[in-house]
Formats: C-alpha cells, sequence, structure tokens
C-alpha cells in the first residue's frame, strides 16, 4: 500500500512539474528579449522604445487586424506590435530583406512566442507583397528611405478604407524621403500627421488616416 501511495504521489508530482514547465515556455520575458535585441542593434535599425510602445498601443486601441511591416530588422518592433495585435486578434505579416536579419527576426519572434501572430517573409519587400492575398489595415514603414514613396504607391491600393499607413525616420531622415512626404500630406486620399516621441533619437513617425 505505501508503495502505491508514494508511486501515486511521484506521478502528481512530476505530472505537476511538466505543466509548470509548460505554463514557463508560454510566457516568455518580453521585455528581457526586448532588451536584448536593442542591446545587440549596433546598426541602430531598432525603433526607440518610445516607438515601440507607442506602435503598441496604436494597434490595440485601434482594434487592427490585418498588419504589415516593410524592414523587419530584427524584430524588435514587430514584437511591441505583436503585444497589440494579440489584443485585437490580428495578425502581423513581416518582411525583411536581409538574409541574416530575417533569420535573427524569425529567431526572435520564437523566443518572444508570437509566431501564432507573426509571419515573417525573407525576401524582397517588391516582389513578397505581390504576393500576399486581401488587403491591409495597418502598415509599418521602417525600410529603405529612398524606397518610401514606391512602398507607398504600391501598397495604399490594398489598403482598406480607414486603415493606417505609418512610417518610421520622417523626422531625422527627412532628407531621404521628400516625395515620400510631398505625397503623404497632399494626398486627398490621406490624413496625415507627424509625430515626434520625446526620444534622444527624434525619429519621428508619420501617421496616415485612409479616407
Amino acid at each position: 500500500m505505501n508503495t502505491s501511495r508514494s508511486l501515486l504521489c511521484a506521478i502528481a508530482a512530476a505530472a505537476l512539474l511538466a505543466t509548470s514547465g509548460v505554463h514557463a515556455q508560454q510566457q516568455p520575458d518580453i521585455p528581457k528579449i526586448l532588451a536584448e535585441i536593442r542591446a545587440k542593434d549596433t546598426g541602430q535599425l531598432a525603433v526607440s522604445e518610445e516607438d515601440g510602445r507607442f506602435l503598441r498601443i496604436l494597434v490595440a486601441s485601434t482594434k487592427r487586424r490585418r498588419a504589415l511591416e516593410i524592414g523587419g530588422a530584427s524584430g524588435y518592433s514587430a514584437i511591441w506590435m505583436a503585444q497589440g495585435l494579440r489584443e485585437s486578434g490580428g495578425r502581423l505579416v513581416t518582411i525583411e530583406y536581409d538574409p541574416v536579419r530575417a533569420r535573427e527576426l524569425a529567431d526572435n519572434i520564437k523566443r518572444a512566442g508570437m509566431t501564432d501572430v507573426v509571419q515573417v517573409i525573407a525576401g524582397d519587400a517588391f516582389k513578397e507583397i505581390p504576393k500576399l492575398s486581401g488587403t491591409f489595415d495597418f502598415v509599418f514603414l521602417d525600410a529603405w528611405k529612398r524606397d518610401y514613396k514606391r512602398f507607398l504607391d504600391l501598397v495604399l491600393p490594398r489598403l482598406d478604407r480607414g486603415g493606417l499607413f505609418t512610417a518610421h525616420n520622417v523626422v531625422n531622415k527627412r532628407s531621404e524621403m521628400g516625395d515620400f512626404l510631398d505625397a503623404i500630406q497632399h494626398s486627398p486620399a490621406l490624413w496625415t500627421t507627424i509625430l515626434s516621441p520625446a526620444s534622444p533619437a527624434n525619429e519621428g513617425i508619420s501617421l496616415s488616416y485612409k479616407k
């Protein structure tokens, strides 16, 4: 009897440990992962923490469902947006051109436990976006600055009415995207404002609403 009872206790303890392990795996330390990505970002490709927080609140509060990121880098901004999209029940497609960064992006999304929210695509966004089905209600652009206008022309027809088109570095690198800034500020199809979060980098984000 004692042997049977001890065996049952051992089985119960093992089951509890297994359940605890699974639970722990399902809740990664997001702040730690984000901090690690920032620390390794020697090329300063990631958005600032303030911009990341803004993107998370923006997609969650406006209940975005079909998001596209052009220029995913190592996944810092994607993880911020994925947190908001998880709240709204949405999904994100993020595209990164550089194959090394694309692998880092996929690995970081997996580490953050966001593979159910984020689809990572490695390749040229100009070639990959036409392959995607459907439309988008949110776009975040953070790619080669001189290509911003081309990306706007490619994606705007597929942005839903009421959709948001956002772009990064529109303050600190505005000299590299004059045609893009002119287009979003004068297009009759868009309402646009330029946001300059109080961050040391003062990178700036444009926010355009499609009427």
